[in-house]
């Protein structure tokens, strides 16, 4: 079994070197040292990253050979980031003998989230001011490479990476470089940096040629195919397309080594074991609401501002999903965090697809996944307050549902029935007293069965509460511009359904 994880190790690491010149261990270290038994002794990780180096030996040759041939290379003002790296890779091999195992196995899971995260957020990183292909560093620019390049060749042996990565931010970011040749430029320094690196590996422990010669042939055969394949592939698409793609792989890579790495500790925290729990449960409900969605979208035709509103049902009702299913606050509020964090980068990877607009109803660009980043998070920070801090969760439950009913009611009627445009201060003129009307009434209603629902209120002090919210909720809901009622609606009304309880209650 162990064979198919040394290939699917190099394959993962050969992609992520051809596509955005990263080292062989950024994947293939994680992989080894977690799901390979014999790389979990005391000196595993040390081994899996001298496999590692090895394979980039090759990976990073063919890798910059590709990128050279299409011009997307520039040593001119990579020379100094290239001395310094080099003369630095024998300390960090040393320095890494030493800090073992655990130190060594437990940063490299966490850089490759890390890494894919950064990916996901930013697939182009580079300077504005981007320099002249070929020119020469201005002092700025040496002292940028001195310190980089020192640090870099540290790791460089500490980690047991070629140091790809982390070059290509400084070239990027700090110098300037378009992300292909960034991406050349580093792949041909690292190219020396394994070989130095891996060799230092092996003097320091011989023990690693005779005892992982098969994982060594396996990961450097598998690594320099996939990393000529991805290097051909990367030079004939768009940066952001390679960008995208590589932090997809390398988020859901490091995210599922660290779990499985650190499984028994997770277990043990009950805290982050009910907080998973909570967001596995929400999980499955966004899952099955999606497929409803998607098949009513494919096999009936409904009216575009029909259809957009049935996409927000799922998403306020959410409130109800983890209050419910969550054993206390905090694993509500983290569950929706965590869920806000991760849906964003999914779906800027999403808003390259031709259909998204279209089957998001998007009315202007980044719309949706700023909505939603919004949402989740007025929830997380909803559930704290409402919940956590006053021990009340049926005001998170109603203040949401009378958002997100009374807006959907505000849409529709507003945008068939609406005559007569709002004029007040303040107001947004594209907003009616029809719609506003509207959502006064659907907000009553919903936050009248909410409260007889979530609390053994007498049904006139609900009237009487809906009665009292539903209003200031339509009046801030016309005051919000730019999609902002999201927050500012369903904090206001639980504004007022706080003050309610402490007069009425």
């Amino acid at each position: 079994m162990e064979y198919f994880w040394y290939v699917a190790a190099a394959l993962g690491a050969g992609v992520g070197t051809g596509l955005a010149g990263l080292s062989a261990a950024t994947v293939m270290v994680p992989i080894l040292i977690v799901l390979c038994p014999s790389f979990a002794g005391e000196t595993g990780a040390y081994q899996a990253t001298a496999v590692a180096l090895a394979s980039d030996i090759l990976g990073s040759a063919v890798t910059a050979s590709v990128y050279i041939k299409h011009k997307n290379i520039d040593l001119r003002r990579g020379w100094v980031m290239l001395v310094c790296v080099l003369a630095l890779c024998t300390a960090g091999s040393f320095a890494a003998w030493l800090a073992g195992n655990v130190v060594l196995g437990g940063f490299s899971l966490v850089l490759t989230f890390c890494i894919g995260a950064r990916f996901l957020v930013m697939p182009e990183t580079r300077r504005r001011e981007a320099g002249a292909a070929g020119a020469r560093l201005d002092a700025k620019g040496v002292a940028v490479s001195l310190f980089f390049g020192l640090t870099i060749g540290f790791g460089t042996g500490f980690v047991g990476t070629g140091g790809g990565m982390m070059m290509l931010v400084v070239f990027t970011a700090f110098l300037g470089y378009e992300l292909k040749t960034a991406v050349g430029t580093s792949t041909f320094i690292m190219t020396f940096t394994a070989l130095i690196a891996s060799a230092s590996h092996i003097l320091i422990n011989p023990a690693i040629l005779l005892e992982r010669w098969d994982a060594l042939v396996i990961c450097i055969v598998v690594a320099t195919a996939a990393s000529l394949v991805s290097a051909q592939f990367a030079n004939r698409v768009k940066s952001r397309v390679v960008g995208l793609v590589t932090g997809g792989v390398l988020t859901a890579l490091g995210g599922s080594m660290i779990l499985l790495n650190y499984r028994e500790q997770i277990m043990g925290c009950a805290l982050l074991r009910q907080t998973l729990g909570c967001l596995g449960r929400f999980v499955l409900y966004i899952v099955a609401a999606a497929a409803i969605l998607l098949a009513v979208h494919f096999t009936c035709r409904l009216p575009r501002e029909l259809f957009r509103k049935m996409l927000h049902l799922p998403a306020f009702l959410s409130v109800v999903v983890l209050v419910e299913s969550a054993e206390n606050w905090m694993a509500a509020s983290l569950a929706a965090a965590v869920f806000a964090l991760v849906l964003y980068p999914v779906l800027r990877l999403l808003e390259g697809w031709r259909g998204y607009d279209d089957l998001f109803v998007q009315r202007r660009a980044g719309e949706v996944k700023k909505s939603l980043l919004m949402l989740f998070l007025m929830l997380a920070g909803l559930i704290a307050i409402c919940w956590g801090l006053l021990g009340r969760p049926w005001i998170a439950v109603t203040a949401v549902l009378m958002w997100g009913v009374g807006d959907a009611a505000a849409a529709l009627v507003g945008k068939r029935l609406g005559k007569h445009p709002v004029r007040l201060p303040m107001a947004d003129r594209k907003k009616t007293w029809e719609g506003s009307a509207a959502m006064t009434a659907a907000a009553f209603l919903a936050g009248t069965c909410c409260l007889l629902a979530y609390t053994a209120l007498p049904w006139y002090i609900c009237l009487l509460a809906a009665l009292v919210t539903a209003p200031v909720a339509a009046l801030t809901e016309l005051m919000s511009h730019n999609g902002n009622d999201t927050v500012s609606v369903p904090a206001a009304s639980a504004a007022v359904l706080w003050l309610l309880s402490l007069v009425m209650w």
